[in-house]
């Protein structure tokens, strides 16, 4: 990944933590060029988070890093969080994501 895209990726860490911090989390972006070390972004209770920041991400690639990331740092259920350029925050999860997690709030 070239410098220009790992900057833009940090940006988008940083932009999404405060999103998420106007909502009331105490969230903090990973370390900038930790490069897997750490999740993209810590404090969203039971949510791996995965960050991506580019107009034509690999969905499916994505949902594979956040699961595999999610079960090594055990952090919680994985959900990729993207934004293209100009477009609002969109997040994604697998259908099985989804339905544990609804099927919890329907409990």
């Amino acid at each position: 990944m070239g410098r220009t895209s790992q900057r833009k990726g940090r940006r988008g860490e940083i932009e999404l933590s405060e999103k998420l911090s106007a909502y009331g989390y105490s969230v903090a972006p990973g370390a900038a060029l930790s490069f897997g070390g750490v999740p993209d972004i810590t404090g969203l209770p039971g949510i791996h988070v995965e960050c991506k920041r580019r107009e034509c991400p690999d969905i499916l690639a994505a949902l594979r890093q956040a699961e595999t990331d999610a079960e090594r740092f055990g952090d919680g259920v994985p959900v990729v969080f993207w934004r293209k350029n100009r477009g609002r925050w969109v997040a994604l999860l697998t259908l099985e994501t989804f339905m544990e997690l609804y099927r919890k709030q329907q409990a």
